[in-house]
């Protein structure tokens, strides 16, 4: 019987094979294998006769079955007897050789069966192969493939066969003449031979240890015959391949002499197919073999082919490898392998061929010549030892090569010469010369990157990197290199040619270095006497110190040379180990912190200058200091194409001419320094007077002196000079020169003594630069400007300088304006106006002071020269051209504050606040930004310098706000802050002038600068509000008699063309009037006379409504009038109407009439009236009437008003039980149509939308914001409760969400609310019962009720509302009665028998189709159980589990979800106590909530998680509800099969007699509209299957689950197909 089923269930699964799904052809195979697994001869023994009994099954699907049993093979080899193998074996062989055409994935599955089974009966499969491989008669091709996998599978089963097969096959190849035949042949023969090499290579493992070469030769020899004589010489190129393949084992095996005899035939045959394939690993490969068996026979016929075989080895080596390709990459590495087989015979004969390639014209021949002696270098060290000198010499045509991939080749040869002793013999230095050339080289310009044939970059970068990386490694890691490369690589580091390569070398002499002290060999390393060549200390010292003040550059070249500098110490100088030690590690340490982009340079030179002069003074020893300079100017014209490095060159140089003692050498060096300077450079001349200026330091009367004497000299001639250099000077050279004189005289200036430079100042500086200036040449008037800040500011910093005269100040500041008004106006391209405004600046300080006119002059001059400047553009400013204009505002706001330090008085700010007055109010944002800029700067000078002796007024200090504080509100957001800024510098002026101390901080005033940041990019609101707290901050603080000047300036500033300005300007002056319009009473008529005049502008809104919000603080009206009046203004109130209701919101008492007005007019008219549009037409509409919608729209415009919170409090309950009613009775309510098309006509002039319900929410929000119920409003806010009350869908959610928050935020004023809202529980309007039902359902969720002792009278309220004609009002019943659960969990039971009465009724409502009085019924249910008495529950538990069932499988998720989770909440509640009656519903709902967690639904799954965790306890099985527990939590991924699995596992353990019932259900779900269920139902009968006892059998009824899932199979759901197929696997059990 059990092999009926097995073999149904394979045919079942056979049959589903030709599913067209993948993944089902997959599962059913993996099902095949599962069926093999636990019955594989019956498995195996179905599937043969399926495959006999369909002969015409499509090759596909035999294929899959073929793989099926191969697997099961495979797996139980060991248990198959051997009549199922001779059976498998005869079917296979069939299946393989039935069809004489190829068809190869049938085929080759039906080889893959015999080679599985003759891993074990390799007997009976070569007895079923030789039976079709008969003598004389071709065989099929996968009967020779067979036996070609058979012997590389089996190799000690098959060789012995070997013999007998071969002799066999021998006959045969004359007979094949199809290629594709003989390919198979070449392909056995080749897994022949290499078997045969492996058994022989093992034979002390082999069971026929007997067994020798010669044996096979002679067989194999024949073969070798006919592949070679014949077959090699086929077109088919797939054919060719196939024999060169086979040749290279075969060779091993051919007889010695015969071998011998073949080498002149074989060698060139194997050569001649580079030509014919493209692809040439498989002919490199097959060579290789050859020559190692010619080699190891000792051929003498080798030699002879040597020539044609290094030709064609050499032009595959050349030939391009693609990375991609790992064929050519191997290729590579066989070609490899074959040179180093010749090496190691012939290495002279190899030499002689591979060095003379070197001088080939072609890149890859060279190349590849350079590989190939890389390698033999490599490989064949011993063979090469003796020739080392001869391959050096042969390298030098090389070294000379340009091409960057011969470059590359050369560096990686050297690299192995180096590991391989060859550098050590003469000759060896040029190639350490050779790698420091490729360090060294330059990088190329940026082009699309470029791939050179072979995959690799050819860029010289590349070639550099290789090179750095080279040199570092034999410096590191190759110890006999160490006496070659110390000192030899010193003498690389200051040739300029070798700078790119300094980082490599300074670290590759470090490591030598270190590693020679740590050997001890010697306490100096350099010795100067053994080595003409090498470079001085000094010329180390100056070399290493220059290079480091580009620290960055070539790799870091700065660390690098400070720290070779360090380890030389003592060779540079005895002195110096101690001070270099500490100074050079916090350089480097400084240089680790930082980066190319953040080290700030200037600073990083101050260092270096720094460290030289400690060194110097360290040294103490003028002929070392003299030698030292000496050099560093010799120095000097290698830096000529590297201005950065020169100029710190000069400034070295002058550090080091500073501390000489000699001053005849420092004479001779400064002349000698400009007489050669290049003039002609801007870097030049700026090194050149650093250095003079460092010099000055120390010799000022010397450097002075030969400035004075080159000045006299014939330099400036523009014929022939004293010097040559000087030749045939032109007059743009010479003004080159004199500019650099002057920059000298600058920074002679700047660095003098300060006790010395008073007396040379004039006659010694000055004069000398005036006969140099010259107005033609602009780089010499930058030079004068830059010359004239130096000297002044010099000047200024001297201890005498307020003591001193400086007769020439009004001369040098005239020519500084003539300079700077002279620049063009539109643009701004050099730093003279600042350097010229810095001098001007200086000189300001100096006495004697300017005169008024000529101060004004200069003030006019500068302002108009900076702030008329084009703005910059938004974007694509270069860095340097906005750095340059800020360091000019900054020089303009650094001359305008020296200016004013004359004038320290409330007049001298004032005049210089009329020169900014017309760029303030300029048309231009940019002008006005960069004058409320300077003002800013004047005005924080102004305060940071103001000295009061007596308290004095600051007479004219509202003048001044009322010309800044509309300025923030300007349209550029800078010039806003700078206002404000402004203002807030006036306001503490005023403080000091009343005599508060500088550092007194005022909170008012301090306000200011919070409102600072808002200014950026604010909407209109924060701006004006902004305005408005800065006019409320000046109205602290401004004194009285300077409000009314305020004012006036600020009336005025209503017409600013700056619409901002001008609105600023109104929302300053109501500020003010309210603020302190009780000082004011004499003029309020002029006050109220210009507000008149500007009602009489409706054009400029902003103006009107400050003017009407003026006008109505000082008026006051009739309540009764007004309200009437207003509510008869047409809908929608336009936006002065509701400026005119929120103003009766200003007094307290007429706010709560006109409130209680409202009110009554609220109530007075029925909320809306039904009307149909059409006469036919269904439902009709409902459309507002108008008096209570006036009023709700006076309501919301009344409460707005901030003053009306004490009315809003007196009538709290009355304002929210009528406002929440009206908005229940205006969902879904519509304007009267006239009001629809003047909305339509008007939308956007009104001020608030019209919609009702819309209107009434913002009313009721409006009513708790002003009642203080924040709170309230943002609980709403937060969860969107009040887009919730306009809808008809979501109005009762958002009712409750407002209940909830009532009942949290305002608990003691639900007593009152109650009382106010309870009419409206029998209200005629269902939708107010509906909301006021809601709002009570709700509250029933909070404590608070039972706190304020509500509960009683909720609870009764609702229950009478239990037969309530309308649904919602019945389902919102069961909520609030479920809701004390959550606000009174305690009363539950004293209310259980009610509570649980109604929730009984609702689960029978049957009134209301759509189940929703049942959901509600069940939700609540699931919250009460808990809180219930026992007794109580006991008797309704099993008739709630009942009656919940059918909604399991209810197509509305809410409902299952309901169903399944109260489900739960029953089984929670009685796991202490569960009956058999109510286990049986347990056990009986496990199967729908395990299918259920593949539910399409969230919320499903998760009531299906809660469920079954639940149902755990009460089964009594600790192991399933551990399981349930461990997989099911909330949150944790689901993996369905193995927690089915571990289920199922456990539920047949201990229930084993549900197994029938547990099915039963499970086939019930195979019918789901749900893929997901329909797919879960299958999986669960195969794990409940696979788990049950055998005993269990009778419970199974095997042919209605195998034909149910036979229908599965056929499901249009690929996932369900699959898991059918997968059970169908598992019933083999029951089978």
């Amino acid at each position: 019987m059990a092999k009926s089923y097995v073999k149904k269930l394979s045919a079942t699964l056979m049959d589903a094979i030709t599913d067209k799904d993948p993944l089902v052809q997959e599962q059913v195979y993996g099902a095949l294998c599962a069926l093999g697994e636990s019955q594989p001869e019956q498995t195996l023994g179905a599937c043969q006769e399926h495959l006999r009994q369909h002969e015409k099954l499509a090759h596909p699907h035999r294929t899959m079955i073929l793989k099926a049993m191969e697997a099961v093979v495979s797996s139980h080899l060991g248990r198959l007897d051997q009549g199922t193998a001779k059976a498998v074996i005869l079917l296979a062989s069939s299946e393989m050789t039935t069809v004489k055409e190829l068809v190869g994935d049938w085929q080759q599955a039906a080889s893959s069966v015999l080679v599985a089974v003759g891993r074990r009966f390799i007997n009976e499969v070569m007895e079923e192969l030789l039976g079709k491989f008969v003598p004389g008669v071709l065989p099929h091709c996968f009967v020779v493939q067979t036996l070609a996998s058979l012997s590389v599978s089996n190799v000690f089963g098959t060789v012995p066969f070997l013999p007998s097969i071969l002799s066999t096959m021998l006959p045969m190849l004359g007979l094949a003449k199809h290629d594709a035949l003989r390919a198979v042949f070449c392909c056995a023969l080749q897994r022949f031979s290499e078997s045969t090499l492996e058994y022989l290579a093992n034979l002390d493992q082999a069971p026929d240890p007997t067994v020798r070469k010669d044996t096979f030769s002679s067989d194999i020899f024949s073969a070798y015959e006919v592949l070679f004589t014949h077959w090699l010489q086929s077109r088919e190129a797939k054919l060719r391949l196939a024999v060169v393949q086979a040749l290279g084992p075969m060779s091993h095996l051919l007889p010695n002499e015969k071998l011998e005899e073949q080498l002149p035939k074989l060698i060139p045959g194997i050569l001649s197919l580079y030509k014919k394939h493209a692809e040439a690993f498989h002919m490199s490969k097959s060579l290789g073999q050859i020559l190692e068996a010619s080699v190891s026979v000792g051929s003498r016929t080798l030699e002879v082919q040597l020539d044609a075989l290094l030709a064609a080895l050499h032009a595959q080596v050349c030939v391009p490898v693609e990375l991609s390709s790992p064929l050519a990459v191997s290729n590579q590495k066989e070609v490899l392998r074959c040179f180093t087989v010749l090496a190691c015979c012939f290495p002279d004969r190899l030499l002689a061929f591979l060095l003379p390639k070197l001088d080939s014209s072609h890149e890859r021949v060279r190349v590849g010549t350079l590989q190939v002696v890389r390698h033999v270098i490599n490989s064949a060290a011993a063979q090469m030892e003796v020739r080392k000198p001869f391959i050096l010499s042969s390298m030098r045509l090389p070294l000379l090569d340009t091409n960057n991939q011969v470059k590359r080749a050369v560096v990686q040869v050297i690299s192995a010469m180096a590991h391989h002793g060859y550098l050590e013999q003469p000759g060896g230095k040029a190639m350490v010369e050779y790698i420091v050339q490729q360090c060294a080289l330059a990088p190329e310009p940026e082009q699309p990157e470029k791939l050179g044939p072979d995959g690799a970059d050819p860029s010289a970068d590349s070639v550099r990197s290789v090179s750095v990386s080279t040199l570092f490694l034999i410096s590191a890691t190759v110890d006999r290199m160490d006496n070659v490369l110390w000192p030899y690589l010193l003498e690389f580091l200051c040739p300029m040619r070798f700078t790119r390569a300094l980082s490599p070398l300074c670290r590759s002499l470090v490591h030598l270095a270190l590693k020679r002290q740590e050997a001890g060999t010697d306490a100096v390393l350099i010795h100067y006497d053994s080595s003409g060549t090498l470079p001085s200390p000094y010329a180390l010292t100056t070399r290493l110190l220059v290079v480091s003040a580009s620290p960055y550059l070539g790799d870091g070249r700065g660390v690098a040379a400070l720290r070779l500098l360090s380890i030389l110490h003592r060779d540079i100088h005895p002195s110096l180990g101690q001070q270099w030690r500490s100074a050079i590690c916090l350089l480097v340490e400084h240089l680790d912190e930082h980066t190319q982009e953040t080290l700030p340079q200037k600073e990083w030179e101050e260092k270096l200058l720094t460290f030289l002069q400690d060194t110097l003074a360290v040294v103490s020893d003028n002929t070392w200091i003299c030698q030292l300079s000496l050099e560093m100017c010799q120095q000097l014209p290698c830096y000529n194409g590297v201005p950065w490095e020169k100029t710190f060159l000069y400034k070295c140089i002058g550090s080091t001419l500073g501390a000489a003692s000699s001053k005849v050498t420092v004479r001779k060096h400064l002349r000698e320094l400009l007489e050669t300077a290049r003039f002609q450079e801007e870097a030049e001349r700026e090194g050149l007077a650093s250095c003079l200026g460092i010099c000055a330091v120390s010799h000022l009367d010397d450097t002075l002196a030969q400035l004075a004497d080159f000045t006299k000299s014939d330099v400036f001639r523009k014929s022939i000079g004293i010097f040559n250099i000087f030749k045939d000077r032109n007059e743009s050279e010479v003004e080159k020169v004199k500019g650099a004189l002057v920059l000298c005289y600058g920074h002679v200036a700047a660095r003098a003594p300060r006790e010395l430079l008073l007396a040379r100042a004039e006659a010694d500086i000055l004069r000398n630069m005036f006969q140099c200036f010259s107005r033609k040449d602009p780089t010499l008037k930058l030079c004068l400007v830059q010359s004239v800040c130096m000297v002044s500011q010099a000047i200024c910093s001297s201890p005498q300088a307020s003591t001193f005269h400086f007769a020439q100040k009004a001369e040098l500041v005239a020519r500084m304006m003539e300079l700077i008004k002279a620049e063009p106006p539109d643009s701004l391209t050099t730093p003279l106006r600042k350097k010229a405004m810095a001098a001007c600046t200086y000189l300001a300080s100096l006495e004697p002071a300017l005169d008024e006119q000529v101060r004004a002059d200069v003030v006019h001059g500068c302002l108009r020269s900076v702030l008329a400047l084009p703005p910059e553009p938004e974007a694509g400013v270069p860095c340097s051209q906005e750095s340059l204009y800020l360091d000019t505002v900054r020089a303009l706001e650094k001359l305008l504050a020296a200016l004013l330090h004359r004038n320290m008085t409330p007049q001298g700010l004032q005049l210089m606040v009329a020169h900014l007055l017309p760029w303030i109010k300029s048309p231009q944002g940019h002008e006005r930004e960069r004058a409320l800029g300077v003002s800013a700067g004047l005005l924080r000078h102004f305060l940071e310098h103001l000295h009061v002796s007596a308290l004095v007024p600051f007479h004219n200090l509202g003048l001044l706000v009322g010309l800044f504080s509309p300025r923030c509100a300007d349209l550029w957001p800078a010039t806003r802050q700078k206002a404000v800024g402004c203002v807030h510098s006036l306001l503490y002026l005023q403080l000091g002038y009343e005599g508060f101390a500088r550092d007194y901080r005022d909170d008012v005033a301090e306000r200011l600068l919070a409102l600072q940041d808002g200014l950026v990019h604010p909407d209109p609101a924060v701006l004006f509000h902004t305005c408005h707290s800065v006019a409320q901050i000046v109205g602290k603080r401004l004194p009285p008699d300077q409000l009314i000047s305020l004012l006036l300036t600020l009336f005025e500033g209503l017409g600013d063309p700056d619409k901002n300005c001008s609105r600023a300007a109104t929302v300053m002056v109501s500020c003010l009037l309210r603020e302190r319009g009780a000082m004011l009473l004499e003029k309020v008529p002029e006050i109220v006379s210009v507000l008149r005049c500007r009602l009489q502008e409706p054009q400029e809104e902003h103006v009107l409504k400050a003017a009407q919000h003026c006008v109505y603080l000082l008026a006051s009206q009739h309540c009764a009038t007004v309200v009437s009046s207003l509510l008869g203004s047409p809908l929608p109130f336009d936006s002065h109407t509701c400026t005119l209701w929120r103003a009766l919101a200003v007094d307290p008492s007429l706010t709560a009439q006109v409130l209680g007005l409202l009110l009554e007019k609220l109530a007075r008219d029925v909320p809306f009236k039904e009307s149909r549009p059409f006469l036919l037409s269904g439902a009709p509409e409902r459309v507002a009437t108008l008096l209570p919608l006036a009023a709700t729209c006076a309501l919301f415009e009344v409460l707005s008003a901030p003053a009306a919170g004490p009315a809003v409090l007196e009538l709290y309950p009355e304002l929210f039980a009528a406002l929440l009613l009206r908005v229940s009775c205006s969902v879904g309510v519509q304007l009267p149509r006239n009001l629809q098309a003047k909305e339509r006509r008007g939308a956007g002039l009104a001020a608030r939308a019209l919609e009702p319900c819309s209107s009434a929410v913002d009313t009721l929000r409006a009513m708790l914001l002003r009642a203080g119920s924040e709170e309230v409003v943002k609980v709403m806010a937060l969860e969107g409760g009040w887009e919730l009350l306009r809808t008809p869908e979501g109005h009762e959610e958002g009712v409750a969400q407002l209940a909830h928050a009532m009942a949290t935020h305002a608990g003691p004023r639900l007593p009152l609310l109650m009382k106010a809202l309870v009419s409206a529980q029998s209200s005629v309007y269902e939708a107010q019962r509906v909301t006021s039902t809601a709002f009570f359902a709700e509250l029933l969720a909070s404590n608070v009720v039972n706190d304020l002792l509500l509960l009683e009278s909720l609870l009764d309220n609702l229950a009478a509302r239990q037969k309530d004609a309308s649904v919602s009002v019945r389902r919102l019943v069961l909520r609030g009665l479920a809701n004390v659960t959550a606000g009174s969990p305690d009363k539950v039971r004293a209310h259980g028998p009610q509570l649980l009465t109604a929730m009984l009724g609702g689960l029978d409502d049957v009134e209301e189709p759509h189940g929703l009085v049942a959901l509600e019924a069940m939700e609540g249910l699931a919250r009460l159980l808990a809180l219930l008495e026992p007794g109580e529950l006991h008797s309704v538990l099993l008739h709630v589990a009942i009656r919940i069932r059918p909604f399991f499988d209810s197509e509305r998720t809410e409902l299952r979800r309901a169903a399944v989770c109260l489900f739960g909440h029953l089984n929670q509640a009685c796991h202490s106590d569960c009956e058999d009656v109510f286990l049986e519903q347990t056990l009986g709902g496990l199967v729908p909530l395990l299918l259920h967690l593949q539910d399409p639904q969230g919320p499903v799954v998760s009531a299906c998680r809660f469920a079954l965790r639940m149902c755990g306890p009460n089964l009594e099985c600790e192991e399933l509800a551990a399981a349930f527990q461990k997989h099911l939590q909330e949150g944790r991924s689901l993996h369905l099969g193995e927690f089915l699995n571990a289920a199922s596992k456990c539920l047949m353990r201990h229930f084993p007699a549900a197994l029938g019932r547990l099915l039963s259900t499970s086939l019930f779900y195979f019918k789901s509209s749900w893929e997901g269920v329909r797919a879960a139902a299958p999986l669960l009968v195969g794990f409940l299957v696979l788990h049950a006892d055998p005993e269990q059998a009778p419970q199974v009824d095997l042919e209605q689950l195998i034909a149910a899932l036979q229908l599965l199979l056929k499901d249009p759901a690929p996932a369900v197909r699959m898991r059918a197929a997968e059970t169908l696997g598992r019933l083999v059990k029951f089978a």
